[in-house]
């Protein structure tokens, strides 16, 4: 039996994307390896939102080209967005690469690489394709957000995620995604009904939806009671018997509307917790990085939700040294930290990408400063995050179970609504189970805690 390897860059949506591509190769009579000397397809799911994701793929890939214990007929082959904005290029960078595929080619990936690998191996292929060949399927294909409907086979599978739709109309400046990930286009909420009722019938308890803006989903549909399609689609989930928990990422503060934030006040299904992007304090920073709306909106959201849900945890991105960005700039992006008080936040350093307008600004930042904003930064984010979790401690909290802990087996771990993560004993509870947890521990992000008779 052949076997696949897949290695996977990036997002939540890159996770969900490589799912796909694993589920076809699975029912192509494949089976999946984690093993690069046994692998007959190795195949690496690329990123292109930072630099350094690029370069992790390009280094990875170079090793496993030049390994000289290689099998000969071995396929080698990118996917994702750095495919889709470098595609040929990369033949170029490097020699024995054989397959480039684009973020709107998920569903043509197993038969690439299937007709490549069986041409080599001699098996009763009609057009044989010729040693040194190279294949790059990186085009548009309308429909193309509907054929990511697949999934991997996991009977202790207890979360799952459904993409729900694909592309980014907002052009910000700093942001290749939508040059790589097209313009918005929302799937039919028939088949994503359909698709949740199956992995819920298959024991999945929580379903986190994708977007790239994902409260930007059915934008052109009109609204139905004051309630947008997005909303409207919330609430049909949330009706589904066996769907615990539903979640969302990620959403933006344009087209985050009063309906949305009223559905935490009636959908208990819907966790509390939402990572809401910030990126920067400054409006003068926002508007450089082409984010249409005032800091101050994005603080009167967050109140907004907290009022509704006042469990309600925020996780944001932060983006510092941004071209411009001046020492006030970042103090009005500190402040503003310290007065939402996020559970947890990921600051990123500003990484130029090509073809982006903030690439040729001017003033851009040294990297010195970037790092030094970048540590300050995240001192503050941390102890924030820290006394909130601190707070935690001696309450019950809900935890979904999700599977044993990866650093130490005598532990089960799981979430809260909040998405916080929750150490128990082994053996104290049954994966997929939903229990009262008594908090009684907290290092910092992790909490620990006894399941409650």
């Amino acid at each position: 039996m052949p076997s696949v390897l897949i290695k996977t860059y990036g997002c939540q949506m890159n996770e969900r994307d490589t799912e796909q591509v694993a589920s076809m190769f699975l029912a192509g009579g494949y089976e999946l390896t984690d093993d690069e000397a046994a692998a007959d397809i190795i195949l690496i799911n690329t990123c292109s939102v930072r630099e350094k994701a690029e370069l992790k793929a390009l280094g990875k890939m170079g090793l496993l080209c030049s390994r000289p214990t290689a099998k000969p007929h071995v396929v080698y082959g990118f996917m994702g967005c750095m495919s889709q904005s470098r595609a040929h290029s990369l033949f170029r960078d490097i020699a024995r690469l054989d397959v480039v595929t684009g973020t709107h080619q998920y569903h043509r990936v197993y038969e690439l690489c299937n007709r490549l690998l069986r041409s080599r191996l001699g098996m009763n292929i009609t057009e044989p394709i010729a040693r040194g060949a190279h294949i790059c399927s990186v085009q548009g294909e309308e429909g193309f957000q509907n054929k990511i409907k697949d999934h991997l086979p996991n009977p202790a599978g207890c979360s799952a995620f459904i993409s729900i739709m694909q592309g980014c109309d907002m052009h910000c400046s700093y942001c290749i995604v939508p040059s790589t990930r097209g313009e918005e286009c929302s799937r039919p909420a028939a088949d994503i009904l359909a698709e949740a009722r199956e992995l819920v019938s298959g024991g999945v308890k929580e379903i986190t939806l994708l977007g790239q803006i994902v409260n930007r989903y059915g934008k052109d549909e009109p609204l139905v009671g004051g309630r947008s399609a997005f909303v409207r689609l919330l609430e049909a989930l949330c009706e589904i018997d066996g769907l615990e928990r539903l979640r969302f990422t990620s959403p933006h503060p344009i087209g985050f509307r009063e309906d949305l934030v009223r559905a935490y006040t009636y959908l208990p299904k819907l966790c509390s917790h939402i990572h809401f992007p910030m990126q920067s304090g400054s409006d003068r920073i926002l508007q450089l990085m082409r984010r249409p709306y005032k800091h101050e909106k994005y603080e009167r959201l967050c109140a907004a939700m907290r009022e509704a849900r006042p469990d309600l945890a925020i996780t944001t991105d932060i983006i510092v040294g941004f071209p411009g960005e001046t020492d006030e700039d970042f103090r009005l992006t500190v402040e503003a930290v310290e007065r939402i008080q996020f559970d947890n936040a990921f600051v990123f350093q500003y990484s130029p990408r090509r073809d982006t307008p903030a690439a040729v600004m001017d003033a851009q930042i040294c990297l010195r400063v970037k790092e030094e904003r970048n540590h300050a930064l995240l001192e503050v984010v941390n102890r924030i995050a820290t006394a909130r979790n601190h707070a935690l401690v001696g309450t019950v909290q809900s935890i979904l179970v999700e599977g044993p802990s990866k650093n130490n087996p005598l532990r089960l771990q799981g979430r809260t609504s909040q998405n916080k993560p929750v150490m128990i004993p082994t053996g104290s509870a049954s994966i997929g189970s939903i229990v009262p947890v008594h908090i009684t521990e907290c290092t910092g992000f992790t909490l620990y805690g006894d399941v409650q008779a």
